[in-house]
């Protein structure tokens, strides 16, 4: 695990995918977090732009995604705001050796963790307690005619 003055980095298999995991500051009056900072994240080779933020609200036991953009592919950066995802990634990247394979991880509001999902991935969520709230920075527009998508269920991911 490497470590910044102000993040915590775990690499994962497939590469490319960072767990962040910020230092968080609390006293008596709350906490404060800097959650993204553009020449923190190039130092841990993360240059693209973040060009729009996404926030989603959810009941325990609703899945979103696994989505991805066939034109204008979007890397994204996710963070829970409140309640906790089961998080899944899965590799489409072409020649790539992990393709088709997934990652899935737990995020929750209480320890921060956040993910780095590089362009070349489907991804989705459970949600996994009510009014779950995601927020995520995508390195792309949203283009709807371009949506696509992995079933959450596909027996070759096998999630």
């Amino acid at each position: 695990m490497l470590r910044m003055d102000k993040f915590r980095v775990k690499r994962t298999v497939p590469e490319g995918i960072l767990l962040l995991e910020p230092m968080h500051y609390s006293d008596e009056r709350g906490f404060f977090v800097e959650t993204y900072n553009k020449q923190d994240f190039k130092k841990l080779g993360i240059s693209e732009d973040f060009v729009q933020d996404n926030q989603s609200c959810s009941r325990k036991g609703v899945i979103r995604g696994l989505h991805y953009q066939s034109k204008y592919p979007q890397g994204k950066l996710v963070r829970v705001l409140r309640g906790a995802i089961y998080d899944v990634m899965v590799d489409i990247r072409k020649g790539s050796p992990h393709y088709g394979k997934f990652l899935g991880i737990t995020l929750d509001n209480r320890d921060r963790t956040m993910v780095y999902i590089p362009v070349g991935f489907a991804h989705g969520f459970l949600s996994l307690e009510d009014h779950t709230e995601v927020q995520y920075k995508t390195t792309d527009y949203y283009h709807p005619e371009y949506d696509a998508g992995v079933f959450w269920n596909d027996p070759s991911v096998a999630i």
